[in-house]
């Protein structure tokens, strides 16, 4: 259960730490967008 809980806590401390990056730099937008992209190819696939 531990092991787990440190494997969150990693991915979001990392995912904040790329989101600070990314918006200093100014391509959190291009970075959402991609999620977008990714996650709606998801959606389909997941409806057929």
């Amino acid at each position: 259960m531990n092991k787990s809980k440190n494997k969150i806590l990693l991915k979001i401390f990392v995912w904040l730490i790329a989101e600070i990056i990314l918006n200093f730099v100014g391509l959190d937008d291009l970075a959402d967008y991609s999620e977008y992209i990714f996650e709606k190819n998801l959606v389909m696939i997941n409806t057929l």
